[in-house]
């Protein structure tokens, strides 16, 4: 949620947040007369209830047809007072709806949409295929080949979009995420095994429940949802507390089981594992100063690159634009690696700067000193993803040999046993 002071003080600053993001920049003068409806209502609420308080004293003083005059007051107001409180929370819950409405305040990124992305930089240089004088097979072809992908049985178990990774499949992708894990931890992250399954008020206070609610599985049963990131369950785990921040930000690194409906996406990478129903994800998930935010930004970004170049990937860094960011994040860094069977960039790894607007909604706090004064503050939030499954994706079809092998970077190695080479089965 964003700062009501904020869109008071610089409506303009949400208005133009409003436009980047391809929002309807109105909502802005709706909200601000609501909030003149709200505080209008509650100065009128809290004058009656003081008069009502005051008259108390009153009746207890008088006598005779003063005091029944009195009495008979004390009930008009009483009435009265009834009927404007219920104003006011009706004036506080229409503000508090509308609020939930906008989006994060954008901070930095390009405008435009989905395809106005700017390119900050490549790392590493993809391979020339040509060449070497082979053609370059998909993933899942590799991965059939290594008996590492079942595709086939998964749709016959639960349906297009899922799979089975099986015998070295299954190892490479506990490689990767232990991998992750251990680097995370040697950060300082406190890794975690975090809930998949959520209730509404975590899930809303996250943002996930805003424009792409369909992505998202609603158990209807039990008035709950999957997470399709540990992001979710992490934000929530300090939900209505006051944080310690004063040796410096609190991170955790989740692993989870993530699931997404992928509404919308029909035809779209249908083949294979990118984009499926079912994963698992290790997140990096940091609690901050505002203040600090934007370095801790830069930190996680830097994370995300240490864990891709462990994985000797070829991969450029975008910032992504304001209409395609998330509800809650003000400012995205996707790292892409190159996918040499599509010859394009696919995303491994995103990280957000959501600012205060998560905390807030969730009241997470911290407590500062102001003047000499404590006070509490709203902290920020940051998200960025540290290894996935799709990140076996990038491994098979980057690391292919002709024969159908594939090479195992250096730092996954301890990971699988010591291997150099998968092998194709026979």
């Amino acid at each position: 949620m964003i700062d009501l002071r904020t869109l008071r003080e610089n409506p303009d600053l949400v208005r133009q947040s409003q436009i980047a993001r391809g929002d309807d920049p109105g909502i802005v003068d709706t909200i601000l007369e609501a909030d003149v409806r709200r505080r209008t209502a509650l100065s009128e609420f809290e004058a009656l209830r003081a008069r009502q308080k005051s008259i108390g004293k009153d009746v207890a003083r008088a006598s005779g047809s003063e005091k029944d005059a009195l009495l008979t007051e004390t009930k008009q107001i009483a009435a009265k007072v009834k009927e404007l409180n219920q104003v006011q929370q009706d004036a506080n819950e229409e503000l508090n709806t509308l609020l939930l409405q906008v989006a994060n305040i954008v901070e930095g990124a390009p405008v435009g949409g989905e395809e106005d992305y700017i390119v900050l930089r490549h790392e590493g240089q993809p391979r020339d295929f040509t060449a070497e004088g082979m053609s370059p097979k998909d993933h899942l072809a590799i991965g059939e080949g290594l008996r590492a992908i079942d595709t086939e049985r998964g749709a016959k178990v639960s349906g297009s979009r899922f799979y089975y990774l099986t015998g070295i499949g299954a190892r490479l992708e506990l490689a990767l995420l232990n991998a992750a894990v251990d680097q995370a931890v040697a950060a300082g992250f406190t890794p975690m095994i975090t809930p998949t399954i959520v209730n509404p008020d975590v899930m809303r206070g996250t943002g996930f429940l805003g424009a792409h609610a369909d992505e998202i599985y609603y158990l209807g049963a039990d008035d709950q949802y999957l997470v399709g990131t540990s992001e979710v369950a992490l934000a929530g785990y300090h939900s209505k507390e006051i944080v310690d921040l004063s040796n410096g930000p609190l991170r955790y690194a989740g692993w989870s089981a993530c699931y997404r409906r992928e509404a919308g996406s029909h035809g779209k990478d249908v083949r294979g594992i990118i984009r499926v129903h079912q994963f698992h994800k290790v997140e990096m998930f940091s609690y901050c100063t505002p203040a600090d935010a934007e370095a801790e930004h830069a930190r996680l970004l830097a994370w995300e690159e240490e864990m891709l170049k462990k994985c000797e990937l070829p991969y450029r860094v975008i910032d992504t634009a304001a209409g395609d960011l998330g509800s809650s994040a003000a400012r995205k860094f996707d790292c892409e690696a190159w996918l040499p069977s599509q010859e394009r960039y696919l995303e491994l790894t995103s990280t957000s700067n959501c600012t205060t607007f998560q905390a807030r909604r969730l009241g997470v706090r911290e407590r500062v000193e102001v003047d000499g004064k404590s006070e509490t503050q709203t902290v920020a939030t940051l998200n960025g993803t540290l290894a996935t499954t799709r990140w076996i994706v990038a491994l098979l079809e980057n690391h292919q040999q002709a024969d159908g092998s594939v090479y195992v970077p250096v730092a996954l190695r301890p990971y699988l046993g010591g291997l150099e080479v998968l092998e194709p089965s026979a």
